[in-house]
């Protein structure tokens, strides 16, 4: 029973976790004599060698030798009615908010979310 019940706990955290948006950018390397110190982003900002970070986006990011990989924070809504609703995305909290589209103060049921 045990066994049963640490599949299923397995199987309901890696589920969310593989619909994960991310993107990969290949070493734009910032080099102090001879040695790799840091990623220059498409911003053009550097970060350190093995640094983490958020971006502007709400992307966590990772700098490493071969380059920048970066990972959506967030869950995007999908599963809401359409029609009725809409998805807000708060840059500030990385996070969406589902409203009514006639009243921004009502809020919609979700059932179904990826990210």
């Amino acid at each position: 029973m045990k066994t049963i019940l640490a599949c299923l706990l397995v199987l309901a955290v890696s589920v969310p976790l593989s619909n994960a948006a991310c993107f990969f950018q290949p070493l734009k390397p910032e080099v102090s004599d001879g040695v790799i110190i840091g990623c220059r982003d498409s911003n053009g900002e550097l970060h350190k060698l093995y640094s983490h970070w958020r971006n502007s986006e709400c992307y966590d990011c990772s700098c490493s030798e071969d380059g920048i990989d970066c990972c959506s924070s967030f869950a995007t809504p999908i599963g809401y009615d359409k029609e009725k609703c809409e998805s807000i995305f708060n840059k500030e909290t990385c996070s969406y908010t589902v409203v009514e589209k006639d009243d921004h103060l009502k809020e919609c049921p979700v059932h179904e979310w990826v990210g």
